[in-house]
C-alpha cells in the first residue's frame, strides 16, 4: 500500500454526495488534516466524517466505476475493443502484476477506506458518541461506518483471496486492520483467513442492521429523502448485503433467514418492512431515475460537481469512451459462451431492446448513457439481486426435491417476466431452476459487477473469451496477486502463488 495512503491522517470529510448547493452542503471545504484527536467534536464534523468515508468509497478506482469492471470483465461477457492497459486489459486477459494500475490501485483505494473508517469509530468512541449526546444517533452513525467497513473487506475478498469453498476459508485472506493509523509506525500484519476475514464481515454487518435507521432517510436540506435513502445504509441496505456475502460462503439457509425479514412468500415480492423495496415496473427506468425504491445502495455523482474522473466511469467503458455513442472499452460478447448468445436472453427482452445499443454490428451496455460528466450513479445492489440470492438458496436447499422449489421459481419468474412478458421460465428440475437463475443474474446485471462475484463462489472456471484461455481454480491468475506496495510495506504479508 502506498505510503501516502498508509500513514496520512485519514478522516475524511470530502465532497459532499447529496447536493451541489453551496449553503447545504454537508461538507463544503475538503479537510484532510484535522487532528484525529479533535475531529470529531462537533455535530458538524461528525456528519461530515461520515459523508467522507462514502466518498472514499464511492472514488473512480473503487466502487465509482471500476470495481464493477473489473469484476465483470474478468468473466466472458464482455469482450476488449482497445487493448488499454489503463482500462484493464491485464484484468481482461487474466495476466495480472503485483503492480498493475488494478491490482495496486484498488487495493490502496479499499484500504485507505478501511483506514478512515478505523479512525473515524475510534473518534467516536473518543469524542463523537459524547458530542452527539444521543446513543441512537450515535449507534446509526457507527453502524453505517462499520457496514461500508465490511463492504470493503468482502469486496476485497472477490479479487485477493481464494473463494470461501475452498479448503472452507481456511487459506489466506487479507490483512484484516480494525485500527486506525494516523502516523508513521509498523505497518506489519499478516494476512487473516477467508474465515477470519468473513467473520469480521457479518460482526460489522449485525452490529449495523440493529443500528442503522430501519425505514427512509429523512430530507437532508433540499436533498430529496429519496436520494438520501438510497445513497446511505439503512436497515434493509444490511440484511440486503448480508444475503449477498451468506451466498458467497454458501450458508444457504442463512440467506433464506435473513431475506424472509424483508422477502414476502408471494408476488409481487415487496419488502414487508423498513424500506418498501420493489421492482418497478421497467427496469430501464431504474437507470434514469436512480433513486427508485428498487435501487438498495448507489453511489452517486452530481454533474459538474463531482464524477468518478479519468477512465474510471462505468459509462466510459461499456458505451462511449469519446464523442460517440456505442464506442466503448467493451462490448457485449459475441462469442457462444457469452451472455447474448444464450436463449435465455429472448429477442422480445426489454433488458436487450431497451438497455443495449447496436453499432457497427457490435452491442453496447446502455445503462450508464450520459457520456461527458459522466454523471450516472453507480450500482452497488437493487432489489432483483435480493430475489435472485433468495431464489438460488431455496433451490440449493431444496436440491433433492422431486420438482423445484415453487417460490424460488416464482421469485426468478418476477424478474425475468418484469423485462420479457413473453416468456415463463419453467425448468423441470431444481438443478435446471439453478442454471436459470444463475444465467439470469447474467442477464440483469450485465455491466454492474456480479459475474465474477458468482464464478468465485462458485469455484467455477472462468470460461475462455476471444484469445484468452480458461482458467480453472488451481490456475494462477485465478484470483489476483497481492499489491506490490502492500508487500514491500508489510513484511508479513505473503503473495498468492
Amino acid at each position: 500500500m502506498n505510503k501516502k495512503y498508509l500513514f496520512a491522517t485519514v478522516l475524511a470529510v470530502g465532497t459532499s454526495v447529496f447536493t451541489a448547493c453551496n449553503k447545504e452542503r454537508l461538507n463544503d471545504v475538503p479537510k484532510d488534516s484535522i487532528v484525529a484527536e479533535t475531529a470529531l467534536t462537533t455535530p458538524a464534523r461528525i456528519v461530515a466524517g461520515v459523508n467522507g468515508l462514502y466518498a472514499t468509497i464511492r472514488s473512480g478506482t473503487f466502487y465509482g466505476g471500476r470495481y464493477q469492471v473489473y469484476n465483470d470483465i474478468r468473466g466472458e461477457d464482455f469482450q476488449i475493443e482497445t487493448s488499454n492497459l489503463v482500462t484493464g486489459a491485464d484484468v481482461y486477459q487474466l495476466n495480472l502484476a503485483n503492480s498493475a494500475t488494478a491490482v495496486q490501485g484498488l487495493w490502496a483505494q479499499a484500504y485507505l477506506a478501511i483506514n478512515r473508517i478505523n479512525v473515524f469509530l475510534e473518534g467516536m468512541e473518543a469524542t463523537g458518541t459524547a458530542t452527539i449526546g444521543n446513543a441512537a444517533t450515535s449507534n446509526a452513525y457507527i453502524g453505517e461506518a462499520r457496514f461500508l467497513r465490511a463492504l470493503c473487506y468482502y469486496s476485497l475478498l472477490q479479487l485477493y483471496a481464494k473463494p470461501y469453498i475452498d479448503n472452507n476459508g481456511a487459506n489466506p485472506g487479507v490483512p484484516l486492520r480494525l485500527t486506525g493509523n494516523t502516523g508513521a509506525g509498523n505497518y506489519d500484519l499478516a494476512r487473516a483467513s477467508v474465515a477470519q476475514v468473513y467473520d469480521q464481515i457479518l460482526q460489522d454487518l449485525n452490529f449495523a442492521e440493529t443500528a442503522v435507521p430501519v425505514g427512509a432517510y429523512a430530507t437532508v436540506g433540499t436533498v430529496p429523502s429519496a436520494t438520501v435513502t438510497v445513497t446511505r445504509a439503512h436497515r434493509n441496505t444490511v440484511i440486503s448485503f448480508k444475503t449477498r456475502v451468506l451466498l458467497t460462503m454458501q450458508r444457504y439457509n442463512d440467506v433464506i433467514i435473513e431475506a424472509n425479514k424483508m422477502v414476502p412468500t408471494t408476488a409481487p415480492f415487496k419488502a414487508t418492512s423498513g424500506v418498501a423495496h420493489e421492482l418497478q415496473a421497467d427496469l430501464k427506468t431504474v437507470f434514469t431515475n436512480y433513486t427508485t425504491t428498487e435501487s438498495i445502495l448507489s453511489m452517486p455523482f452530481v454533474a459538474g460537481v463531482e464524477n468518478p474522473g479519468g477512465q474510471n466511469q462505468l459509462g466510459y467503458y461499456w458505451f462511449q469512451n469519446g464523442s460517440t455513442p456505442g464506442v466503448g472499452e467493451y462490448a457485449v460478447s459475441s462469442l457462444p459462451n457469452g451472455i447474448l448468445s444464450n436463449p435465455q436472453w429472448g429477442a422480445a427482452d426489454k433488458r436487450r431492446t431497451d438497455l443495449l445499443f447496436a453499432r457497427s454490428n457490435k452491442f453496447w451496455v446502455s445503462k450508464f448513457p450520459t457520456g461527458g460528466q459522466y454523471q450516472d450513479y453507480a450500482p452497488v445492489m437493487r432489489w432483483p439481486e435480493v430475489l435472485l440470492n433468495l431464489a438460488e438458496a431455496r433451490a440449493r436447499t431444496a436440491a433433492a426435491a422431486a420438482v423445484p422449489d415453487a417460490q424460488a421459481l416464482a421469485l426468478l419468474n418476477a424478474v425475468h417476466r418484469r423485462s420479457d412478458a413473453t416468456v415463463t421460465l419453467a425448468p423441470a428440475t431444481n438443478a435446471a431452476l439453478i442454471d436459470q437463475i444463475l444465467t439470469e443474474r447474467r442477464i440483469e446485471f450485465i455491466g454492474e459487477g456480479l459475474r465474477n462475484i458468482d464464478l468465485m463462489r462458485l469455484r467455477q472456471t472462468i470460461p475462455a473469451k476471444q484469445s484468452v484461455s480458461a482458467k480453472s481454480p488451481t490456475e494462477q491468475g485465478y484470483i489476483w496477486p497481492i499489491s506490490a506496495n502492500e508487500l514491500i510495506l508489510n513484511k508479513l504479508a505473503v503473495d498468492n502463488k
